[in-house]
């Protein structure tokens, strides 16, 4: 059951990518018709490493799933679901409807529901949670960087709604 189960978590975690992928077709032209700040991340670096934390996402996921009771994972694993759910919609808000304002206040919600994900990992198993350190991580830099883009291109990212 164990390489099932991991395939499983793979399996959602990635379809949770795809959705917020298929979303960020044209980001990188998007991304660079934006007046940025020099601590910007440049474009190509986005995919390698979102790559790399939604594999670390799925093996954590799959940890707790295996490790724990399922009532005691229960919670864990739907708090985890529910910020893949908002990890997808963030591309969306930013490269499609362009609504900066409402972005970063998702992308914040977001962050507080990956450092809510990770205590309740931490508690399952430690390592489950210290695969997600790099993921909290990264969206802190996204959260600041979404928050900065949409100062600085209000034509552009000036939409709440």
């Amino acid at each position: 059951m164990r390489i099932p189960g991991l395939a499983g978590w793979f399996l959602l975690t990635f379809a949770a990518a795809a959705i917020g992928a298929s979303a960020s077709v044209e980001a990188k032209a998007f991304y660079a018709q934006l007046v940025q700040p020099a601590w910007a991340a440049p474009s190509w670096l986005f995919g390698p490493v979102w790559s790399l934390l939604y594999t670390l996402m799925a093996i954590a996921a799959w940890l707790v799933w295996r490790g724990a009771a399922l009532g005691r994972a229960r919670v864990a694993l739907g708090l985890f679901l529910v910020q893949l759910v908002l990890n997808s919609l963030w591309s969306w808000l930013f490269f499609v409807w362009n609504l900066g304002g409402l972005a970063f206040v998702e992308v914040v919600i977001l962050w507080l529901l990956i450092a809510a994900t990770l205590t309740l990992f931490w508690r399952v198993r430690a390592l489950a949670g210290l695969l997600l350190v790099p993921y909290l991580i990264w969206v802190g830099f996204a959260a600041a960087l979404n928050y900065t883009l949409w100062q600085l291109n209000p034509q552009i990212l000036g939409g709440w709604i």
